[in-house]
């Protein structure tokens, strides 16, 4: 446990708090591990501490073995709803923390009032925060899913089109695909780099875009169109809890583009855990009822053109 606490925070003095030991119970278990392995482990450059090689080859597989203990020992073998105060660790993005995650917490709060949750942002490859045990699900697209471990379809999504009210677009009508290769777009990409998830769609069905503004949230799409002659690609769900504020229109893509097919996924250590298996089940009640509502709002085409 010393060895994994120093390998992830190469800081010996946050490696006791967390492990609740003073800085010099920690310094000893340091040396005493530096004498095991014939190696300095952790190497002082500059104000930093880096892995040696030695270190860097263990992180991995012993985060493997960190998570398979968690998983056999501290994960209780029951779990009560009603009563449970553990954490749950989650990665969304905040595209998820605006339309799925509010009915989640509903539903939640509802039967299990005492348990806690801490939603990290999303990342790229963020499979690995669940291999390194520092989260206990991810909600993401399908395809950014590792396949190394289990994960259950949530619901699927459109991709559809917000601009201002006031564009050259907001007529009612189909945009054409020279209208929309033309124009310029919003995009989210993530924080981290690499490619958004409408970029990739675009890219597949053979459209062009062209990015005038980036941005790392999905949530500030809407503000960044307002204004403007811009168009931005967004999640059907989001675009109508966006249009709520008024100013905005939604229009149809030229073509259609692949739905994004949003999962929660967990470590294939962790599929008998009670808790999670509990919590996977309130994930898809809320996915259930987010696309009830979606269809529903979906259905009154007059919401698609608020202009107050």
């Amino acid at each position: 446990m010393a060895l994994d606490a120093l390998i992830r925070l190469r800081n010996v003095s946050r490696a006791a708090e967390e492990m609740f030991i003073t800085q010099s119970a920690m310094s000893n278990a340091l040396g005493r591990l530096r004498d095991y392995f014939d190696d300095p482990l952790l190497i002082q450059v500059g104000r930093m501490m880096e892995l040696s090689p030695l270190a860097a080859s263990l992180e991995q597989p012993l985060r493997d073995i960190i998570v398979r203990i968690d998983s056999a020992v501290v994960s209780t073998p029951s779990f009560n709803p009603a009563d449970s105060r553990r954490l749950i660790g989650m990665v969304v993005s905040d595209y998820s923390l605006h339309t799925l995650i509010p009915i989640f917490m509903e539903i939640v709060t509802a039967e299990a009032p005492a348990l806690q949750f801490d939603f990290k942002p999303q990342q790229n490859f963020p499979h690995l925060l669940l291999e390194k045990g520092e989260a206990d699900l991810l909600i993401a697209p399908s395809v950014f899913c590792s396949t190394h471990h289990p994960s259950d379809v949530l619901f699927s999504d459109e991709i559809c089109l917000v601009t201002d009210c006031r564009s050259s677009f907001a007529t009612g009508e189909k945009i054409t695909r020279e209208q929309f290769e033309s124009a310029g777009h919003v995009v989210m990409r993530p924080p981290n780099g690499g490619e958004s998830f409408a970029e990739r769609a675009c890219r597949e069905v053979g459209l062009a875009i062209r990015v005038e503004v980036a941005t790392f949230a999905f949530s500030t799409l809407s503000v960044l169109v307002r204004g403007s002659n811009r168009l931005a690609l967004v999640q059907k769900t989001l675009a109508i809890e966006m249009i709520k504020t008024g100013g905005l229109a939604i229009i149809d893509p030229p073509l259609d583009l692949p739905l994004l097919e949003q999962s929660a996924q967990w470590h294939s250590y962790r599929s008998r855990d009670p808790a999670l298996t509990w919590v996977r089940e309130k994930l898809k009640t809320a996915a259930a009822e987010l696309a009830g509502r979606s269809s529903r709002l979906a259905g009154q085409r007059a919401i698609t053109a608020i202009n107050t």
